[in-house]
């Protein structure tokens, strides 16, 4: 039987570190190559057979772990805030994360994330931009609500970024106000205009995949999820296989508390600061909104809202929500409405479940 190594890799921005072990722990070699795909290629040519590699999980993974598997080669990616062999060391550099890494990945002890297919996240990054322009068009209206109260202009929130009722607008402060601030005025609206027009074209990009678009199709059938939910859920989640329950779902989401349990107390602290934040973000977002389409999602927040506040019910919703999608996406067929006998506990579930 072969003798397999366990190679360990500590990846920075220009440089990467490697350590290789045998199956004793013993170091075979270790070192430091450049961070581009020429070294990366020599390096891994002159490696021991057969062997499996682990990283952390960072800005620089992604390329590194595609290019060594479209190679044949076995690599992990472990979960930094998992890596408390390497955080809670007192003596800690790039070589002896290295090969911290290897005795993790040799023993077994690797806190291994999920790596989604290559086109799914080439998908997501598109996605992620997109909410980045959703930002920034944010912050362009909210600089334009600026300018006018800084000026002493009134004008009606609701319909200052229509294009109509904001032309009209500009010609009634001609002369009123300061000629900077209605070039800037201009400026800004022109740049809302822009960030619109790209938002839209990479959201019709996206739906029109032939990866998604059918999946995205099934995901929208369900009252109250529209097609930027349906995207959100299809590319942060990737395979919906790899949640056993709605629970674990739940918890990827960021959608429940950390539980503190010691000597036979049990505290519950706020939501969680380890989840899928752009998930958690669009999911809180639909479920404000789910409950005036969907009257099983209505009747969760009404009973959430008589036990506690309106963002408990708010988060009861999303957690609805995400059983779902769950459920939607792992049966491949639509969603379909279906009301109980008991008019208390009117819910609704897909055809799979």
């Amino acid at each position: 039987m072969e003798q397999l190594y366990y190679v360990g890799l500590d990846i920075h921005k220009r440089t990467i570190n490697y350590c290789v072990k045998d199956p004793r722990g013993e170091i075979v070699g270790e070192g430091r190559i450049g961070a581009s795909r020429g070294d990366l290629e020599q390096w891994r040519k002159g490696l021991p057979q057969p062997w499996v590699g682990a990283m952390e999980a960072t800005l620089f993974t992604g390329w590194i772990y595609d290019q060594l598997s479209e190679q044949g080669a076995q690599v992990k990616v472990a979960d930094p805030s998992m890596l408390k062999a390497i955080t809670a060391s007192k003596k800690k550099n790039d070589q002896i994360d290295a090969r911290k890494i290897a005795d993790l990945l040799r023993c077994n002890l690797l806190p291994e994330c999920y790596m989604g297919p290559r086109e799914i996240r080439e998908l997501r990054r598109i996605l992620r931009y997109r909410q980045l322009l959703v930002r920034q068009c944010v912050q362009m209206k909210n600089r334009i609500a600026g300018f006018l109260m800084e000026t002493g202009t009134v004008y009606e929130a609701r319909r200052l970024h229509g294009r109509k009722y904001f032309q009209q607008m500009l010609q009634d402060l001609e002369g009123a106000v300061p000629e900077s601030v209605i070039g800037l005025l201009g400026l800004s609206r022109s740049t809302v205009e822009l960030l619109r027009r790209m938002e839209r074209q990479l959201i019709q990009g996206l739906v029109v995949q032939p990866s998604l678009e059918q999946r995205v199709h099934r995901l929208s059938s369900i009252p109250g999820v529209g097609v930027v939910t349906a995207l959100s859920w299809a590319l942060e989640v990737g395979e919906p296989q790899r949640f056993r329950s709605v629970s674990q779902a739940v918890s990827y989401c960021g959608l429940c508390s950390a539980q503190i349990s010691s000597a036979e107390k049990n505290y519950r602290n706020p939501i969680s600061k380890k989840r899928n934040h752009h998930l958690q973000h669009v999911l809180v977002e639909a479920a404000k909104l789910a409950p005036r389409w969907n009257p099983p999602l209505a009747a969760v927040h009404s009973q959430a809202l008589e036990r506690g506040n309106r963002n408990r019910a708010t988060l009861a919703v999303a957690r609805k929500l995400v059983a779902y999608l769950l459920a939607v996406d792992r049966s491949g067929k639509p969603f379909q409405m279906r009301a109980l006998s008991d008019a208390n506990q009117v819910r609704s579930d897909s055809q799979a479940a």
